[in-house]
């Protein structure tokens, strides 16, 4: 945090010049300084020293030795306990705009996805169980709106995020009058921390970043699990590609779904994370505890480790191969079942006695081995008379799914009604975001 760490102490030596506590030689003296000591960091010439406790010493201790005295003056009325959560909210607001990209992105790339390949069709499962005919763009847009709903939530985390906690001092405040709403204005902060106690030792910012991060994860294993067992030769509905699988060090016939396993297993590394700072939180009494030193180690490795599987998530579903035969020939006509209620419903049965017919149907069918397409009508006129010649209609996959035409269903004009939606959505958002990448 060595660029957060100077872009705060750069604004609150502006703040001490205004409340006359440096002169503008001293001012100036430590803006230098603080410029000179951002170009070794920049430069990768910067040295820590074993005494330096932390980034907040080793800058003011190279400042001293750039500038003399002046560089002393730099921390009147500021304590490490504001300065750090300062630097830290600086450091993950900053951070949070590559989430909004990745999540764009690989929105994006399954919209897309859902757009060419939208005359696929495969089972929809319940309980691992294949349940309904379903388009495969209906499944991938399942993910995208989870997705969505994480980027929502997002840039409500980004609000809370940005509220400036620096003038509060150690615990009590700061005594010298320095103009907060100044020092909010500088480092863009909307918001002024109101109570100086609850600033300091504030951390809910960090801990929802890593429920978040944690909710995130969530999703993108459960579509890296999707996608594990769609890659079996037990399913054999995709082909990852050969970037994002590994052979076998043993066996030559196979090829594993590595990629999604990293997403998989990472996930619960940052799951960890969440629920470590959570414990260490829970016994803390009130303000600044030492305790607090662990919430930036769970902040850096839950920021990389998801950011690095968003990358892998994209590369996969990017990559991906769809096994149109093989999705196509995994339905059955006993998955039309539900589709005999509906028939019974549309000829004025009511739904739970069309249910229970469509239960005796299937039963019949498994009692005499054959398929519930290929029981006689007159069969099915024992179960009841309400089937007619019509009935023949219903099986078929593409009548099936077309009759989910509300919103939200996996008909053909529902499935493009959510691929405009999403496709308007990404560009409303990537257009505000492009200027920051």
């Amino acid at each position: 945090m060595w660029k957060e760490d100077l872009k705060g102490s750069r604004a609150y030596t502006v703040a001490l010049l205004r409340a006359g506590l440096l002169t503008e030689d001293e001012s100036k003296e430590i803006l230098k300084g603080l410029d000179m000591v951002h170009e070794e960091w920049e430069k990768n010439t910067f040295i820590i020293l074993p005494s330096d406790e932390d980034i907040h010493t080793a800058n003011e201790r190279r400042l001293k030795e750039l500038i003399g005295h002046s560089a002393l003056k730099l921390h009147t009325g500021r304590s490490r306990n504001d300065q750090v959560v300062t630097d830290m909210r600086l450091w993950l607001r900053s951070g949070l705009g590559d989430f909004s990209v990745l999540l764009c992105d690989i929105i994006k790339l399954c919209t897309v996805r859902a757009q060419q390949e939208i005359d696929i069709l495969m089972p929809g499962y319940t309980h691992l169980q294949r349940a309904q005919p379903v388009r495969w763009s209906h499944w991938l847009l399942s993910y995208c709106w989870s997705l969505k709903a994480d980027h929502d939530r997002l840039k409500q985390l980004s609000e809370r995020i940005n509220v400036l906690p620096l003038g509060s001092g150690a615990i009590a405040g700061n005594p010298f009058l320095i103009d907060r709403q100044f020092l909010a204005d500088e480092l863009d902060f909307q918001h002024v921390s109101s109570n100086s106690m609850h600033a300091v030792g504030d951390r809910d910012f960090i801990v929802e970043f890593l429920f978040w991060a944690s909710l995130t994860s969530i999703h993108l294993s459960r579509l890296a699990e999707d996608l594990i067992l769609f890659s079996s030769q037990e399913f054999g509905f995709v082909t990852l590609s050969e970037a994002y699988s590994t052979g076998s060090s043993l066996m030559p016939q196979k090829r594993n779904p590595d990629s999604l396993e990293i997403i998989r297993g990472t996930a619960g590394k940052i799951y960890g994370h969440c629920t470590g700072v959570m414990m260490i939180l829970k016994g803390l009494p009130s303000t600044y505890n030492k305790d607090l030193q662990e919430d930036k180690v769970a902040m850096f490795a839950v920021f990389d480790c998801l950011k690095a599987i968003l990358q892998v998530a994209g590369g996969v579903i990017n990559t991906l191969q769809v096994k149109n035969f093989n999705c196509r020939a995994a339905l059955s006509p006993d998955m039309l079942a539900t589709d005999v209620a509906y028939y019974l419903v549309k000829k004025g049965v009511s739904f739970r006695e069309a249910h229970h017919l469509a239960g005796e149907v299937v039963a019949k069918a498994e009692q005499d081995r054959v398929t519930v397409s290929n029981l006689p009508l007159n069969t099915l006129r024992d179960i009841s008379n309400f089937f007619e010649d019509d009935i023949n209609e219903i099986w078929n996959y593409e009548s099936s799914v077309e009759q989910y035409q509300v919103k939200g269903g996996t008909s053909r004009s529902s499935v493009t009604l959510q691929i405009s939606e999403l496709l308007q959505w990404h560009d409303n958002i990537r257009s505000l975001i492009q200027p920051q990448v």
